[in-house]
């Protein structure tokens, strides 16, 4: 384990700094200052390496928390993305994305704050890229079998890149006009900025991956084109029939779902036009009053959002002082929690 008595020197759970609100609300960067790599240290120095990892089954991807934290702590960098990379594909999005489960499993958290494992997860990824350890790492052997991967969000890349590596000649399709799926267009740029899906994007296109976007399946090409030219198809969609809210008004202007919206932030911060191709102003909540319904993760990103765009008020979801109520259900795919 790491330091055995390392819970009990450092008792306090410690997370990056956010900058401050005056200045992070002027740019679409990162909310959060850096962290320096002693307290990092420390932090994961509390991991007590129990005897039944609780944050194993707490975490999706089954990540080997407890041995990336005693690697972290030893100052073994490298081993330690190693460790991280042999089940989780991209943890510079898990690391700033998820909303946790490992942590709130974490045996500490009975008595004490649990280790901000999410924190250690992407400083090693982060700490990787700036050293160059995040190399394409192409197949040796090639299958000569081709595979169709429909959508390029997070779990479509994933299968992509592991499919790739495996030595198949593999092709995502992407509907939108740039690939990441909910990573590029439903995530704000203050969440995670957009660098890091590119430069992940450009490790998988050196290991062979081919990206096709602004290709809908099903529309720009059948189910059975897609059978016909490849050997096996992977399904990585996702759900994007918003969930609506019928009550009086629903009908009214001005009243969106959160996917109706968010992209165009985005889109703007990618340096697309601020018009549609009707040559219509995108939905901006800029001099607007705001309402937000929903509380979750993506009301948190819609209220960032807004703040960005310079609205007159923005309220939470049981009240609203201005005439004009844009209201918002849940983003295609992803609950409220």
């Amino acid at each position: 384990m790491a330091d055995p008595t390392g819970f009990l020197k450092y008792t306090h759970r410690e997370t990056p700094v956010r900058r401050p609100v005056d200045l992070r609300l002027r740019d679409w960067k990162e909310v959060y200052e850096d962290f320096s790599q002693d307290t990092l240290e420390h932090q994961a120095a509390r991991c007590m390496d129990c005897g039944i990892p609780f944050c194993h089954n707490g975490c999706p991807l089954g990540n080997l928390i407890p041995e990336w934290n005693d690697l972290v702590y030893r100052d073994r960098w490298r081993d330690a993305i190693e460790r991280l990379h042999a089940t989780n594909n991209f943890p510079e999005f898990t690391g700033r994305l998820c909303p946790a489960p490992c942590e709130a499993s974490c045996v500490l958290g009975i008595n004490q704050d649990p280790v901000t494992i999410k924190q250690v997860e992407v400083e090693i990824i982060d700490n990787a890229f700036d050293e160059g350890w995040v190399v394409p790492m192409p197949p040796h052997v090639i299958t000569g079998k081709k595979v169709a991967v429909v959508g390029s969000g997070p779990a479509g890349l994933a299968a992509a890149q592991q499919l790739t590596r495996a030595g198949h000649d593999v092709t995502v399709f992407e509907r939108a006009d740039r690939i990441g799926g909910l990573l590029r267009y439903g995530i704000p740029e203050f969440k995670m900025e957009k660098r890091h899906i590119d430069r992940r994007l450009a490790q998988m296109e050196a290991e062979g991956t081919k990206f096709r976007a602004g290709v809908n399946v099903g529309i720009d090409i059948t189910a059975d084109q897609l059978r016909e030219d490849f050997d096996a198809v992977v399904l990585a969609g996702g759900a994007t029939a918003a969930r609506d809210l019928p009550i009086p008004g629903r009908q009214f202007e001005g009243v969106y779902q959160a996917m109706e919206y968010l992209p165009w932030a985005n889109k703007v911060q990618q340096g697309d036009p601020v018009t549609d191709e009707n040559g219509q102003p995108p939905i901006t909540a800029r001099g607007k009053n705001v309402v937000i319904i929903g509380g979750g993760d993506t009301g948190a990103d819609c209220l960032g959002t807004a703040h960005r765009q310079g609205p007159c008020a923005c309220t939470s979801s049981r009240s609203c002082r201005g005439r004009q109520r844009p209201a918002r259900t849940p983003r295609h795919g992803r609950p409220t929690r």
